[in-house]
């Protein structure tokens, strides 16, 4: 077995195992959307218009596996369906709040680079 130095990650890296829950494409733009309001099923693909209903559908059963939303089905025709975070999902805000903040700046940068370049 391969010993964990400051530099690599091994099966127990706190930082894979984030990375396992909110990482990929959508969830973590999920998850931002959800940090601040109750969102039904057709409001997040709005918000997300380059994601497929599939891929949605499975980003969202995944985090609900994982204990960061909570899915409510309201008995109505249509159905209506809304996703909120948990509580435990909660805790990732401030995490969320750097990626976003990181990304402003990433995006700023890509920018200034692209006038200036």
């Amino acid at each position: 077995m391969k010993t964990h130095t400051k530099y690599d990650c091994n099966l127990s890296c706190p930082v894979e195992a984030t990375l396992q829950v909110i990482g990929g494409k959508w969830k973590g733009v999920i998850l931002h959307h959800l940090l601040s309001e109750t969102i039904r099923f057709n409001q997040l693909r709005r918000l997300m218009p380059e994601i497929t209903q599939r891929m949605l559908t499975r980003q969202l059963r995944e985090l609900e596996a994982d204990g960061l939303i909570s899915r409510k089905v309201y008995a109505e025709v249509p159905p209506k369906v809304e996703y909120s975070m948990t509580e435990y999902g909660k805790s990732l805000a401030e995490v969320i709040g750097t990626l976003r903040e990181w990304g402003s700046q990433h995006l700023q940068k890509i920018a200034h680079s692209r006038v200036t370049g």
